[in-house]
């Protein structure tokens, strides 16, 4: 109903809207949404968006920080003013390991290793420890901890190195959740303060690494961990000095421990000894080992990791007969074995693999010591042998493959064959039906 004024003629015009706001279409339409209702949003789409959505407005950079969930810090005063954690609350992955090294800005030089790498300027070190001479101090690296652990009480990854065992003891108090720790340069008295992280299942120790740091992990810091932290599933130990005693500590006390992996060791001699206390073990690796053990002794003390399932080694120097003998003898009830680069495997070495009378997958890569006839004197004696991979094996010749070894490879449910760029599927294979037979087949690389 319309009142008009008797005092004045009507006038037919267009009514001028006079509401104070703007009408609906012109307004951003997310403004009417609640934040966990756009949170929730924004989590559906891909990480591809990410990024340019958080360019929209500060509301939505906001909420696209909360999304975050695993971040490298490159900038240390980043996480020391506080703005890290404000603007990624909900953190729950964080590497550490890069921003407590100082590097020269526009640095074209990148020094790397397998554990960690550095970008350096063009004079070298004089100590030879890389990242000794631009490590921050402890101190500052502490009171950063401080800050990430009071702001992401949820932290279930973290890496970091040069910690001392005040910040590592913050860290173990306020995230409960921990689960996942790689330290770098750590040493026994850090290991005092992990065996606060109740949860803690995976941890990855990098006590020495040539060029580029150095610190001291015992038999005493070994026992510390084994005693605080008795969930562990997954153990790494690089650089790591010790014994037997050390191992042992850890077979008795972290009666989940699954997969351990042991690189670039300084152990003593007889340590080797100490894997039989690690009772439901089913994973041994060792990675860049100079030497398995010097001197393992007399077999009746070795024992065996009867739960043990995989044996890897990648990068070792398999020279010394009776250490090597003495890991077959320890890991007798693996099925799984593979060998990746390892120098010094030849058929004299590779002979004493056939004590393992259960695997069932064996993989050769990199093993140009290896003859045909080597192979065939160990797999010939596994009965329950079915998956093989031989990949860059030069010494191991198509035209020196045997009918037994023919009659066994047409039995396998997987074969990858490669031991140079010039093998050939020989004539003496023609005809066995490898490749045609249920889950049989022939892969090439």
């Amino acid at each position: 109903m319309q009142l008009q004024s008797l005092s004045s003629p009507t006038i037919n015009s267009p009514q001028i809207s006079k509401t104070l706001t703007p009408s609906l279409s012109k307004s951003d339409p997310t403004l009417l949404l609640p934040d966990p209702l756009l949170l929730k949003i924004l989590a559906e789409l891909p990480d591809s968006q990410r990024k340019p959505n958080s360019l929209v407005c500060k509301r939505w950079l906001n909420l696209q920080g909360r999304l975050v969930r695993s971040l490298k810090l490159l900038d240390w005063h980043f996480l020391e003013s506080g703005r890290l954690v404000f603007r990624f609350p909900n953190l729950t992955h964080v590497d550490l390991v890069s921003g407590c090294l100082v590097s020269p800005r526009n640095s074209g030089i990148l020094l790397s290793h397998r554990v960690v790498s550095v970008h350096i300027g063009s004079t070298f070190s004089k100590t030879w420890k890389v990242c000794e001479d631009s490590l921050l101090p402890a101190e500052v690296i502490d009171m950063g901890l401080n800050v990430l652990a009071s702001g992401c009480p949820n932290l279930r990854k973290l890496a970091v190195i040069g910690a001392s065992e005040v910040g590592l003891l913050n860290v173990a108090e306020e995230c409960s959740t921990l689960q996942e720790l790689e330290l770098h340069k750590c040493g026994d008295d850090a290991l005092r303060s992990i065996a606060a992280c109740t949860n803690l299942q995976v941890l990855k120790l990098v006590g020495n690494v040539d060029g580029f740091f150095s610190s001291v992990l015992s038999d005493i810091g070994l026992t510390i961990l084994a005693r605080g932290c008795k969930r562990l599933v997954t153990l790494e130990l690089h650089g790591c000095e010790g014994s037997f005693d050390g191992i042992k500590a850890i077979g008795q006390c972290c009666l989940m421990l699954e997969e351990l992996t042991i690189c670039d060791h300084r152990m003593d001699s007889g340590w080797l000894a100490g894997l039989s206390y690690c009772e439901n073990l089913k994973t041994l690796k060792f990675q860049s080992c100079k030497g398995i053990d010097p001197s393992p002794g007399p077999d009746e003390y070795l024992g065996c990791c009867p739960a043990l399932e995989r044996l890897h080694l990648q990068k070792c120097q398999l020279r010394d007969k009776n250490s090597l003998r003495a890991l077959f003898m320890l890991c007798g009830a693996v099925r799984e074995m593979v060998f990746q680069d390892c120098w010094g495997l030849d058929n004299e070495m590779f002979i004493f693999a056939s004590t393992c009378r259960r695997v069932e997958f064996l993989s050769l890569d990199g093993c140009s010591l290896l003859t045909t006839e080597g192979l065939a004197s160990v797999i010939l004696s596994w009965k329950e042998l079915r998956r093989l991979r031989v990949v860059s094996c030069k010494n191991i010749k198509d035209n020196e493959i045997s009918p037994s070894l023919s009659t066994l490879f047409s039995v396998f449910k997987e074969l990858k064959w490669r031991p140079d760029t010039k093998s050939l599927l020989p004539s003496s294979l023609v005809g066995t039906g490898m490749g045609k037979k249920g889950g049989k087949f022939f892969k090439r690389m």
